[in-house]
């Protein structure tokens, strides 16, 4: 990748309030190739889309897989042993953040994302042969638990790597901009797997797809993985990670790669922050995408096909502007969209679960919009903002632990914790009021953040667009 005239600012990048020490050199500002950053834009956010096809394709399908895998003749306990079942995943994902990510520090992003998207793909395809209870009984949910510990042991290193792929590819200016490619897979992995679920529950009915037809979704990811595995192997790690190679190198004194260690001691606050933000997102993230089709068709009645589609609907929407939202971040800052979707939460989501509960698809839409606009504020942002929270050195290994921790604690559980409030409580409006209050707590950890668009990434030199960026940094 080219280089040009820059200004280097070096960093420990182990201690947070190391001193930095500036140094005018000629060749150490990264001038990005626009190629190879989309090239890498591509790879990481198909990556990122095969994750959440899969969790799409399980939150859809909830009430399928509850007849097919844990038969019983109370639909309720059903439903709940399914949502068990899609939890579980995500409790070994901290396993998968303690693992992936500090290997990510030191053997490089490329490998490890290519490890992860193998794992990935491999779990949910086995899913689609595990036979039924009918015909094998309890080994049945016994297989289906352990390769759901699988997709959520791979999918422990696949965020945190994708989303530090992507920062430390873009360049300074356009980091929100090219991240909010990561959540545009996100949506689109879900809008496929909502399309495909709804397309093959109208063809087939609901006795097709508990005979056979739930299996198609979960087998297509094998060729999805094999493309995401060929676009990530034919990419070079990331300019960021290979200059920290290159300076580790030359020292004579080199110290060890960033472990687990170093990590803990040195950057607990930001692993709080991380996880308080990661997950207020995580849980409004998975309250629409994830537990809305379910609450559609086990609270309000509607079929699978009805009430999938119309969130498929609001996705394309989000779809449509979630790269303004992080060009706008750019512009602005992060802080201030965060800051938005999350005030958005806070105040819309008792209105638009009562919208949602009235009659007639134009008010569940209008509903699910009033959230999925909250929404598309974070997931333009967040991709570009928390990969900025550490320093190159660890910050594979740092993002990968407290977002995983925070998302096993709060986001996957977050369609289990919002059926069980429903049911204890007997409201409806129960998801709402656990949205709003997870927001409340964002809004605070948003107001602790510092602003990093625009800013180089800690650890790592400058990273520019041109030539002409390169030689205006030497004059400032």
């Amino acid at each position: 990748m080219p280089r040009g005239s820059s200004v280097e600012v070096r960093r420990d990048g182990s201690d947070p309030g190391a001193a930095e020490r500036t140094d005018v050199t000629a060749a150490d500002v990264t001038v990005t190739d626009e190629r190879l950053v989309r090239r890498a834009v591509k790879a990481a956010a198909l990556g990122n889309a095969m994750e959440w096809f899969d969790f799409g394709v399980y939150s859809y399908l909830a009430v399928t897989i509850g007849d097919v895998f844990f038969p019983s003749g109370d639909g309720a306990v059903r439903l709940l042993s399914s949502l068990a079942t899609f939890a579980v995943a995500f409790l070994v994902r901290p396993l998968g953040g303690l693992f992936f990510g500090p290997l990510g520090d030191r053997v490089g992003r490329k490998r490890v994302l290519a490890l992860t998207m193998v794992l990935m793909a491999a779990g949910t395809f086995a899913i689609g042969l595990i036979p039924s209870y009918a015909a094998v009984g309890f080994w049945s949910p016994v297989l289906l638990i352990v390769f759901r510990m699988l997709q959520g042991f791979s999918t422990g290193g696949e965020y945190g790597g994708a989303s530090t792929f992507i920062a430390e590819y873009a360049p300074d200016k356009r980091r929100g901009y090219y991240g909010s490619f990561l959540e545009f897979g996100t949506l689109a992995g879900y809008v496929g797997a909502a399309g495909l679920v709804t397309l093959m529950s109208t063809w087939l009915g609901g006795d097709g797809m508990r005979e056979w037809g739930w299996r198609v979704p979960f087998l297509v990811a094998g060729p999805l993985g094999l493309v995401g595995l060929y676009l990530r192997l034919r990419l070079e790690d990331t300019p960021a990670f290979r200059k920290l190679a290159e300076e580790s190198t030359a020292r004579t004194a080199a110290r060890e790669p960033a472990g687990l260690r170093e990590i803990f001691a040195t950057q607990r606050s930001r692993l709080l922050l991380c996880v308080v933000l990661a997950g207020a997102y995580g849980i409004t993230n998975y309250m629409l995408l994830s537990y809305l089709p379910t609450y559609l068709t086990d609270r309000l009645g509607y079929d699978d096909a009805h009430g999938t589609a119309v969130l498929v609907v609001t996705m394309l929407v989000l779809m449509c502007v979630i790269t303004f939202v992080g060009r706008l971040s750019d512009r602005v800052g992060r802080k201030p969209l965060l800051m938005a979707g999350m005030g958005g939460f806070v105040v819309l989501s008792v209105p638009a679960f009562l919208l949602i509960g009235q009659d007639g698809v134009a008010a569940v839409f209008g509903g699910m919009l009033m959230l999925g606009l909250s929404l598309v504020c974070l997931l333009g942002t967040m991709s570009a903002a928390l990969p900025a929270l550490f320093p190159t050195r660890v910050r594979y290994g740092s993002l990968s632990i407290g977002y995983n921790l925070s998302t096993s604690l709060f986001g996957g559980t977050t369609p289990l914790i919002t059926t069980g409030l429903i049911h204890a409580s007997g409201s409806d409006l129960a998801p709402a009021w656990y949205a709003a209050g997870a927001a409340l707590v964002g809004v605070a950890a948003v107001a602790c953040m510092r602003e990093t668009a625009g800013r180089p990434l800690e650890g790592s030199p400058p990273a520019v667009s041109t030539q002409e960026e390169a030689a205006g940094a030497l004059t400032r």
